[in-house]
């Protein structure tokens, strides 16, 4: 029967056994106690960790000593996440990478690293063992190879593989998606199936050679779909090569552009017609006794609004504002069909009365039911400073007194055009203007300005700016009805055009206004 010292001797002998066997594998091991003490770690663990007195430094000076870094390999591990620590509160580690430099290892190494709590018969934490080993490039790279591949699979742009030969060996899920395609009907196949129409033979081949040649292509062509829908995508297609240079595949990445083209070509074609429209807006004219002005702020790059001052037979001038149901580039165009039959019947010499009715008959035939357009006219004789107008279905213009009272209220005589054929509408007295007096007419764009809160700017509140500024001039005039009312909508959003006309009647000679209202 063996002696208690036979017994310790024979321990002893196992444990040096056990030892060396530990020291010579090739994964590092590292045993802690529970207080986190090291009490043991092989040959590969200083190889990998650091040299031995790093080791045996105290656990909260592990990460200053070691170098221990996240993945990404710069946020360094506070002393709780270190492997054996984490173990030591319970948690079991299984083959988590992570990064290591120090003055042994500067240019430093990833590591794989599984970490296991030990437990006493009670079923308490009385140590903790890891075992480490460094991480092959090998091992990396096919991490990173599968990294990509799900980034491949899961990218928005269509990805397009194939040899060298041209002919299609891969395609993700996004290309499936753009072009309709599935990947068991495309490989084996040309790229050429998505072109749209005839393929060009010169561009494949210039396509080809400089492909062949090593260097990538960009270029923004029109595909055909399945459905034989036609899209436009912008690809770049870029050759691969192996260790020795030589060319092994092509890879296309495609990404649809149809609907930034159709944005960008809508946004030029808009730019160009608020150009053009603009045109419309001529400068008012220059007028002995009055002072004239108009101005228009689309909600939209183009206008519904219009205004407009026309010459007349008999030294007349007419003056227009009107307003097309919604805003934006439809009602932009309306405005221009109005403008154009207004310009018309104006250059016959007919009567305001007689224009619109004339107008109204031409809208009724063009437009579609629901469209109108509201219009107020007006004819200034500039000799006898006389107004009479007439109004479609548009908001009321006013006559505003040297002093600020309105003196007359310029009332529609019938509804908005376009909508009801064989409708008259009839002409008013003659108005004759005084010197001082102001003539506005507004769409209700200005008058339907809305602040955060509720409520309308309203007529009062643009005819209170009239009278408080009514010796600016007209441009001042019209400008600053535009910005009163965006300061009254506050934060709002500009829901309407705005547009307004001012004809001041020039004073007498030798009045002298003062100013009451700041610029």
């Amino acid at each position: 029967m063996e002696t208690a010292a036979q017994q310790s001797k024979i321990l002893g002998h196992e444990a040096e056994a056990l030892r060396s066997i530990l020291e010579m594998l090739p994964s590092g091991v590292l045993f802690a106690d529970h207080e986190g003490k090291l009490m043991f770690h092989n040959r590969a663990a200083r190889e990998l960790l650091g040299p031995e007195d790093a080791l045996r430094g105290a656990p909260s000076q592990w990460t200053n000593v070691f170098g221990w870094y996240h993945p990404d390999k710069i946020t360094l591990l506070s002393p709780e996440e270190l492997p054996l620590r984490r173990a030591l509160r319970g948690e079991e580690i299984d083959d988590e990478i992570l990064f290591i430099r120090n003055a042994s290892r500067p240019e430093g190494v990833s590591i794989n690293v599984t970490v296991k709590p030990m437990r006493d018969i009670n079923d308490h934490i009385n140590a903790a063992v890891m075992v480490c080993r460094e991480v092959t490039d090998e091992r990396i790279s096919d991490q990173s190879r599968a990294l990509l591949s799900q980034v491949v699979e899961q990218i928005a742009d269509g990805v397009l593989l194939t040899d060298k030969q041209g002919r299609i060996e891969y395609v993700n899920p996004a290309f499936e998606v753009m072009t309709g395609f599935k990947h068991e009907e495309v490989r084996g196949q040309s790229p050429q199936l998505l072109r749209s129409g005839m393929p060009d033979p010169s561009f494949d081949e210039r396509l080809w050679n400089k492909l062949k040649s090593g260097r990538p292509l960009q270029a923004t062509t029109t595909h055909r779909k399945k459905t034989g829908e036609t899209y436009h995508v912008e690809e770049t297609i870029s050759p691969i090569t192996d260790k020795a240079g030589n060319i092994t595949h092509f890879v296309t990445v495609m990404q649809d552009v149809t609907a930034a083209l159709t944005r960008q070509e809508g946004e030029v074609q808009l730019r160009l017609a608020r150009q053009i429209q603009q045109k419309f807006y001529g400068v008012a004219p220059v007028v002995p006794g009055f002072d004239l002005a108009g101005a228009a702020y689309p909600a939209c790059e183009t206008s519904g609004d219009y205004f407009d001052f026309i010459p007349l037979p008999q030294n007349r001038m007419g003056i227009a504002v009107g307003d097309v149901e919604g805003h934006g580039f439809g009602s932009a165009l309306v405005m221009a069909l109005t403008r154009a039959y207004v310009h018309s019947f104006a250059a016959m010499g007919l009567e305001v009365d007689e224009i619109l009715t004339q107008v109204n008959q031409m809208l009724v035939k063009d437009l579609g039911s629901g469209c109108f357009v509201t219009l107020m006219m007006a004819s200034l004789d500039l000799g006898t400073r006389t107004l009479v107008y007439a109004g479609a279905g548009h908001v009321p213009g006013y006559v505003l007194g040297p002093d600020g009272p309105v003196e007359h209220t310029l009332e529609s005589s019938g509804p908005p055009l376009g909508l009801f054929p064989q409708v008259s509408y009839s002409r008013s007295p003659s108005i004759t203007l005084q010197p001082g007096q102001i003539l506005v007419l507004l769409t209700d764009g200005v008058t339907e300005s809305e602040a955060p809160g509720g409520g309308e700017w309203g007529a009062l509140g643009a005819l209170g700016y009239i009278r408080a500024c009514g010796d600016h001039s007209a441009h001042q005039l019209v400008d600053g009805l535009y910005r009163e009312a965006r300061r009254f909508a506050g934060s709002e959003l500009q829901r309407d055009d705005i547009t307004s006309v001012v004809v001041r009647v020039k004073p007498s000679a030798g009045a002298d206004a003062q100013s009451v209202c700041g610029d």
